[in-house]
């Protein structure tokens, strides 16, 4: 049998650096408390290894002035020693950052760059008079910070059914991006909804390369492979995404979020098992997994 592990599989760019960050701020020594806004990715292994050494989610700056390490004389001192939260990778929305930045903790930003780009070019277009269509999903904190940054009417689309129901002004003017994890083959067909029903669409495709490469690269595979195993973290929108594809080109595909989860009962006629990852799934969980498969089966 033969085990194809997918080379576009782990943490990517983004999610390298935000999670480095945090270490790097664990291992500096400092005083103060250590938080993040939100997980700092979406996978509860490294949500949880963080928390063992200190770390506090903040989900909300009520939760963070509630925080029982959150006193009111460091709340008021403005001593940065006293305190540092890190901006999660997904970012948060510009109301968010102001009040962060007056909470007088340190503040390292670790949003990915790829949706910092986003978050300028929604600003510059929405100043500029454009109105902001955002392809991707409204409930996750992406695209929560990325509408935040819209100085006019902005529009949250899900998928190509919610496009084709769009019914605003054709004569005005729009500027279309996409949540960085989106599915690449759905965005697409969005654009085309918008483009044939006479919309003015300015489009900036802003799926990140990384998740670009990964998805083709999950289709190829499993399209030629008996079973599939994607692996990442329950709230990761780029791993639901991952198997979303993944499903439609094999029937056999499992989702897990560790080895933990997979229960595999594969008969002599699989030739061929392939496995990928989200962008927030740590290497050490995608060695456990491709390490069991081929020493079991």
């Amino acid at each position: 049998m033969e085990v194809i592990v997918a080379e576009h599989a782990g943490f990517c760019f983004g999610v390298t650096k935000a999670v480095e960050t945090v270490y790097d701020q664990i291992g500096a020594g400092k005083t103060g408390n250590i938080y993040t806004y939100g997980p700092i990715i979406h996978n509860e292994t490294v949500v949880s290894d963080l928390e063992k050494k200190g770390v506090k989610v903040i989900n909300s700056i009520e939760d963070l002035k509630k925080s029982d390490n959150f006193s009111n004389s460091e709340h008021n001192s403005g001593d940065q020693s006293k305190g540092t939260i890190v901006i999660r990778s997904h970012g948060v929305t510009r109301d968010v950052q102001a009040a962060l930045e007056k909470t007088g903790l340190e503040i390292i930003d670790a949003t990915c760059p790829f949706v910092k780009r986003i978050h300028k070019v929604v600003d510059t277009e929405s100043s500029n008079g454009k109105r902001i269509i955002v392809v991707g999903s409204a409930n996750h904190p992406e695209v929560e910070g990325i509408v935040s940054y819209a100085n006019g009417p902005v529009y949250v689309i899900e998928s190509p059914e919610e496009a084709q129901k769009f019914s605003e002004k054709k004569d005005l003017d729009y500027t279309l991006v996409s949540q960085t994890t989106f599915n690449k083959k759905k965005f697409q067909e969005t654009v085309e909804i918008f483009k044939n029903n006479g919309y003015n669409i300015n489009v900036v495709n802003t799926i990140c390369n990384a998740t670009d490469e990964r998805q083709t690269e999950a289709e190829k595979i499993a399209a030629k492979a008996d079973v599939m195993i994607v692996i990442g973290g329950a709230s990761s929108s780029n791993s639901r995404k991952l198997y979303e594809i993944c499903s439609k080109e094999c029937d056999n595909t499992y989702f897990i979020q560790t080895l933990d989860d997979l229960h595999l009962d594969l008969h002599d006629d699989v030739k061929i098992v392939g496995i990928t990852a989200g962008a927030s799934t740590p290497k050490n969980i995608i060695e456990e997994v491709q390490n069991y498969v081929r020493t079991n089966f």
